[in-house]
C-alpha cells in the first residue's frame, strides 16, 4: 500500500445505540495518501461517511474510497454518502442495484464470476484460497 500512494488506518467505531456512530480513533498515518474503507455492509451511511470524513479532516487524506459486500442503504444513506468525503463506493450486487438509485458515488461489481469460478474449483477439486488473494 505504501508503494502506492495508499494509506493504512484503522478506524476504531464506538456505538451507542443502532445507526449512530461516533470516530474514536485514527490508527496510522494516512497524510497525503488515497485511503479505501472496507465494511461488511452500508445501511444508514453514517459510520461510513463519519470515517471517511475523520480521514480527511483529522487524518488529511488525498482521497477516500470505499467498499462494502452489502449495500441495504436505508434511510438517509443515500444523501450522506452523496454529500460525504467519499470519492467512490463500491458495491457488491448482493442486494439489488436499485436501492443505490441516484447517488453517483456508488459502483456496483457482480458477485457471478467469483461465485462461478468458486463452484468450478469446488466441483473440480482445487484450492479456492486464490479467490481471496
Amino acid at each position: 500500500a505504501q508503494k502506492l500512494g495508499m494509506g493504512l488506518a484503522i478506524v476504531d467505531k464506538r456505538r451507542q445505540k443502532a445507526n449512530s456512530s461516533e470516530v474514536m480513533n485514527i490508527i496510522g498515518d494516512v497524510r497525503d495518501k488515497h485511503v479505501i474503507l472496507l465494511d461488511d455492509m452500508v445501511d444508514t451511511g453514517g459510520s461510513l461517511c463519519n470515517a471517511a470524513k475523520a480521514i480527511v479532516e483529522v487524518g488529511g487524506a488525498k482521497s477516500v474510497y470505499a467498499c462494502a459486500s452489502h449495500g441495504v442503504l436505508s434511510g438517509p444513506a443515500l444523501e450522506r454518502l452523496e454529500n460525504s468525503s467519499i470519492t467512490e463506493l463500491a458495491l457488491l450486487n448482493t442486494i439489488p442495484e436499485t436501492q443505490g438509485a441516484g447517488c453517483s458515488k456508488i459502483k456496483y461489481l457482480s458477485v457471478a464470476p467469483m461465485f462461478g469460478e468458486a463452484i468450478e474449483r469446488i466441483y473440480q477439486e482445487i484450492s479456492i484460497s486464490k479467490l481471496f488473494n
